[in-house]
Order: C-alpha cells, then structure tokens, then sequence
C-alpha cells in the first residue's frame, strides 16, 4: 500500500496553478475573496496567492464558511463515481495480471494513494479486494461450468492455488465445490403467518433463509441457489431452528439467535452487523444504516447490500426504510415486510407496556 503523501503549501499552490488533475481528491483550493472552494484542477480563473487557503477535504472547506464551485463540483459524488468506475474495468480487464496502486493511477492519472483513498471511500472495500471478489466469480462460473480446479483457479486470474486457499473465501475448497455433492446442505419448509419458510444448514450453521407462497417453490429457490450442493431435506433435525423462526414470526420471540454459515464482502458484513443492532420493532433509513458504518456516501451500496441479504428475519433487512419513511422494497414481497413491521412494532409495545 503507498504512503500517504503529505504536500506543501507551495506543491499545493503549483498543482492549482497547472491545473493538475492527479491531485483532484488531495486536497480542495479555497478563495477568501468569493468564499468559493474548488479543485486543483479547476480552470477557472486564478486567485492572487494570499487569497487562498487549502484543505483536505470539502467538509473541512464547509466548515470553515466556503461553499463548493458550480464550475468543477468539488463535493460532489460524480466525479468520484466516474474515476472508480473506469478503475473498475481496468482491473476487471486485468485480472490475469499482478494489479498494483501505481498502475491504476497510471490509468486514471491520479496519485495512487488518493486512486486507493477515493475507491475506498466510493466501494467501502480496497482495490485489491474488488479484484479478488471478481476472480473468486469467475472461479466459481468455470467450476459450476465443469471446468476442472487447476484451469478454473488461473483462467480465472489467480496466480497460485496459495492464493485463494490461504484467504478461506469459499468457505470450501474449490475441489469440493466443483464436486457438488461432498457438500451437504439440509433443508426444511414449514407453513408461518408469511405463507411458508424455509430454513437451509450446513454443518455450520444456517446459510439460507427464504419466504414464498409455497414450499415448492421455496425448494427451487435453493436448487437455484445451491446448484452444486447435495440438497437433503430435513424437518427433524432442523426442527429446533425452525420452530425458533416461527416464533420470532409469529412475534412471540424478540430475539432470534441462529449459528450462521454465510459469505459476505467486508463492505456486506459490516451493514448486516449494523441491521443486526435496529432495535427489535424500530425501522433506521439507509443513509442512517450507511452513517453507522462510517460510510455516508454509500446509500445505493447499503441498499445492494440489504438486496442480497442470504438469510432473511435473521438478518433483518425488513427494518430498512427509505429516508422519507416509505418502506422501499423488498425481496420476498412488500406485503411480507410491512406485516414484519407491524408485528414487531406491535409486540414491542406490548413489552414496554408490561415493564
């Protein structure tokens, strides 16, 4: 990872002067005179050098009573989203290759401290580990295509078998994967106030939650969504589980702890912790849920993020709701959410009334 890069006032003053892009995101240019602040790259006309003050970022600009330039919007999110996408299809088209900070820089013309600060400020995730998901993607489509493990792990970009082993991101080998059946995945259905669920193990714990209209389409649901595995039913030795979710449901148990087998980005596994502490029977926006991880910027990713929840009720994505207080949308019906809600808020008044 490249140092942090620690500028003068005068590499600050003569990147503004030549309009240097690669330093856009360093560092924002602010003129006492017009109290407007811009980035070095701005073309508009130059400030005398004793009306200017520099800062490192556009909120500290803000806070000290400048507002952002209308000509080059400094704080504004497009700018950034454009450069991490263009980053994004570098790596996307180079994944056979040793991918570094400075070759993407090199790419985008930025320094490549600032291509690494501003991608994880946009993704909530570093370069290096958008490359690693998109490789295990790609190892995943060859070994489910039949492709064998050696030609799948370097089609797909990995350079050495150490490479993916030592991270565990499978959560099997890729051997076991491609096998399909060396893994077991029990299952079981049952009938709740929401039509039915289904609730499917591993030797873990719990990989899978799902709602539907009727057990038959939840059974497909985890053929589709386990192709490779050895799917078994299983109401007996899941019973216990199960009769958990139902109670939770059903709004006679607050509390739902379940041993769970899931995989998950970091940027995942940081917004289902912070779904996990919404208080049984409170809703939290999307911008709250992305505050809360320190990512206020990163709405649209919260909301993927709660899209592609593996384990529903236990993960309560359904306590997610637009900033205007209308409910959004949800995977297993909008009926289904706004009953969760209604049970929830219900039964917690029902606790507090009885304190």
């Amino acid at each position: 990872m490249s140092e942090k890069i620690v500028l003068s006032e005068g590499e600050r003053w003569a990147a503004m002067m030549t309009n240097d892009r690669q330093f856009d995101g360093a560092f924002v240019v602010a003129v006492k005179t017009t109290k407007i602040y811009c980035r070095p790259s701005c073309t508009a006309r130059p400030p005398r050098r004793e009306n200017v003050a520099f800062y490192d970022s556009p909120s500290e600009a803000e806070a000290a009573g400048f507002r952002a330039c209308k000509r080059c919007s400094p704080n504004t999110q497009a700018y950034e989203a454009s450069v991490v996408e263009q980053v994004c299809r570098y790596i996307d088209a180079h994944l056979d290759d040793r991918i570094t900070l400075e070759a993407l820089g090199a790419e985008v013309n930025l320094n490549p401290h600032h291509v690494q600060r501003m991608f994880k400020r946009v993704l909530s995730i570093s370069p290096r580990q958008y490359a690693e998901a998109r490789r295990l993607e790609g190892l995943k489509t060859r070994l489910k295509a039949g492709d064998s493990v050696t030609d799948a792990l370097y089609e797909s970009g990995f350079r050495s078998s150490s490479q993916l082993y030592g991270r565990e991101h499978m959560g099997m080998t890729p051997g076991t994967f491609r096998k399909g059946a060396a893994i077991t995945i029990r299952y079981a259905v049952a009938e709740c106030a929401l039509g039915y669920v289904a609730v499917a193990a591993t030797e873990r714990g719990v990989c899978a939650v799902r709602l539907g209209n009727t057990p038959d389409d939840l059974v497909a649901i985890l053929y589709a969504d386990f192709p490779a595995a050895d799917l078994q039913p299983d109401d007996e030795g899941l019973g216990a589980w199960v009769e958990m979710l139902l109670c939770y449901l059903a709004g006679e148990e607050p509390h739902l702890e379940l041993p769970l087998d899931i995989r998950a980005t970091a940027f995942q596994q940081r917004v289902w912790e912070a779904l996990r502490d919404i208080p049984y029977g409170e809703t939290r926006s999307y911008t709250q849920i992305a505050e809360a991880i320190g990512n206020p910027k990163a709405v649209r990713a919260v909301a993927n993020a709660c899209a592609n929840n593996p384990v529903a009720v236990v993960i309560p994505c359904h306590r997610v709701v637009r900033e205007d207080g209308s409910l959004g949308g949800y995977k297993w019906g909008l009926e289904r959410k706004i009953a969760l809600l209604k049970t929830e808020a219900e039964s917690a008044a029902l606790a507090q009334e009885a304190v």
